[in-house]
């Protein structure tokens, strides 16, 4: 590799290292998202997500946008960890019968009690339609680049996007209307 190679792959490094910059709020909260909201997990899919990028293990390929992209990386980072997870956890109980329970955060509905009532809904949903509204209400994307992060066809993501709404209402109708008895 010549001296022109290296300044050329420097620069799109950088280029790189201060687009992750940009996104890193709402990336974190996609990673939140697709932990289930726990924080350390959160933190650990994020690092290794942008570690894939940033050694060129994952490249944008300019089919979507880099925003995106990113957000399918950190998808597919957060299903192979839990994954891992998973079977360190079969593992773990099939040697020992019995995992020690370790002390709970504060969840963000706990934190935020205002939005209790619609995460503890949302957390009831199944995993695809948390996904796609996560991504369409909290990181402002349209249905057609939810679908992209979720690798699904726009067809599925719309269905899931509308059963997702249509059972949030069902189950929030209770607090949205107290004086209604149903």
């Amino acid at each position: 590799m010549n001296a022109t190679d290296l300044q050329r792959q420097n620069v799109l490094r950088e280029d790189l290292q201060s687009e992750l910059e940009r996104l890193h709020a709402a990336s974190f909260g996609w990673a939140l998202a697709c932990c289930g909201q726990r924080r350390e997990e959160a933190e650990d899919v994020l690092q290794t997500a942008y570690i894939k990028v940033l050694e060129g293990k994952a490249k944008f390929d300019g089919r979507s946008s880099f925003r995106t992209w990113l957000f399918g990386v950190i998808r597919h980072t957060a299903l192979e960890q839990r994954r891992r997870r998973w079977v360190r956890e079969m593992l773990l109980e099939r040697w020992f019968l019995a995992r020690p329970s370790l002390p709970s955060r504060p969840s963000a509905a706990d934190v935020f009690p205002d939005s209790r009532a619609l995460r503890d809904a949302l957390g009831r949903l199944p995993e695809r339609q948390q996904q796609v509204l996560h991504l369409v209400f909290y990181q402002e994307m349209t249905v057609e680049e939810a679908s992209a992060v979720m690798g699904v066809s726009l067809g599925t993501a719309r269905t899931h996007f509308d059963r997702g709404k249509r059972r949030l209402r069902q189950m929030l109708a209770p607090e949205l209307n107290p004086q209604e008895k149903h």
